[in-house]
């Protein structure tokens, strides 16, 4: 499992340092640059919250819904149902991928990202499950440890060598684990956009520098919040989901590597930092490359008051990333492997190479800019 508390930490400690150096409010009595810019700063974190944040909960909390209708209807159908589980399952990889670029708040502190997202798949443990005699049901999945539950249990149970499973093949006992496993990624996806939304976080980070707001005490906590989520993804994919099982060239760290969507994962992961730059969704479609949406203002439009250059040169780093981790051969898992004929180190390393870029552009300018 990619260790994402340790690499928290780590990043963390690196956007701290990074502001150490950095310009603030009060060493001039000038104003800053967000002062400058309050109202767009305003605008740029209520369009994060609805139009990009909440919006792709809500999204994942349907995709997840239908995966959950989609698996019950395996037990009484045949071999149409489970492949209609199986792309449900792929659709529901989209807005949580692209989620991913804001790790913080109650994903993080109600743990749950590892709940959905944790691998690889422990299958000797998942095996002793399907073995025993417990009950599989909702509360009892709920209750297992994070390896045992989750997008990529989910997939183990529906996908092999990237092919959905033959219904002839699935056992009555793994139906029963599947369909605890998809009810309870419905219940954490309901619970985050639930935690965004009528619980409230989102409003916290739309009245950042309000009174008492102590998660969010100013407009610029906010936005270099929206940067620490988007950057936080960028060193998790290149170092982390890329680089750790190339580097250890194991297979079996790859994640969801089953269904062979991996490279698909990885760069919705970076389709996400780009909605976040953005302020609204753009297309799913990874083919299509003009990657344009509709809003009012986002992180790139406040750049934009700044140093307009710098402010597309963000958006084109981020485009080449998720071009240079498309450009990486299928499956991924065979492309990490030397003595394999699919192996693509070079292309692996360009796409690290430009997800580095990406993340040195946001933690050097970016924030200076900012924080002006």
């Amino acid at each position: 499992m990619f260790n994402k508390t340790k690499a928290l930490a780590v990043l963390l400690a690196a956007l701290f340092l990074a502001g150490c150096g950095g310009s603030s409010s009060t060493d001039s009595p000038s104003q800053s640059f967000i002062d400058q810019n309050s109202d767009l700063a305003a605008t740029v974190i209520d369009n994060y919250v609805d139009d990009v944040v909440i919006a792709t909960y809500a999204d994942l909390e349907a995709k997840a819904t239908a995966l959950r209708m989609a698996v019950e209807s395996i037990s009484d159908g045949g071999q149409t149902e489970l492949d209609a589980a199986a792309d449900a399952w792929t659709a529901s990889r989209i807005p949580w991928e692209q989620s991913e670029a804001w790790l913080f708040g109650p994903v993080d502190s109600a743990g749950h990202d590892p709940a959905l997202d944790t691998w690889p798949v422990r299958q000797t443990d998942l095996d002793k499950v399907l073995a025993s005699s417990d009950s599989l049901t909702e509360e009892y999945i709920n209750n297992l440890d994070d390896g045992l539950k989750g997008f990529h249990t989910a997939e183990y149970l529906l996908f092999r060598e990237g092919d959905k499973r033959s219904r002839a093949d699935l056992t009555s006992r793994q139906i029963e684990y599947l369909t605890g496993t998809v009810k309870d990624i419905e219940s954490t996806a309901i619970a985050l956009h639930g935690d965004w939304t009528t619980r409230g976080y989102g409003n916290v980070m739309k009245t950042a520098g309000g009174e008492g707001n102590t998660a969010y005490p100013s407009k610029l906590s906010a936005i270099e919040q929206i940067i620490w989520g988007m950057s936080f993804i960028l060193d998790e994919v290149g170092p982390g989901k890329i680089g750790g099982p190339y580097d250890e060239q194991k297979v079996e760290n790859v994640e969801s590597q089953f269904s062979f969507n991996s490279r698909a994962d990885f760069a919705h992961d970076i389709v996400g930092v780009l909605n976040a730059y953005k302020g609204c969704r753009v297309t799913n479609d990874l083919t299509v490359t003009d990657r344009t949406c509709t809003g009012t203002g986002g992180l790139m439009d406040l750049l934009e008051q700044g140093d307009s250059a710098l402010a597309q040169r963000v958006e084109d780093e981020i485009n080449a990333a998720i071009e240079a981790i498309l450009a990486i051969n299928q499956p991924f898992r065979d492309a990490i492997i030397e003595s394999n004929p699919k192996y693509d180190g070079p292309a692996i390393e360009a796409a690290q190479a430009a997800i580095a870029k990406v993340y040195a552009t946001l933690n050097g300018p970016v924030l200076d800019l900012v924080r002006q």
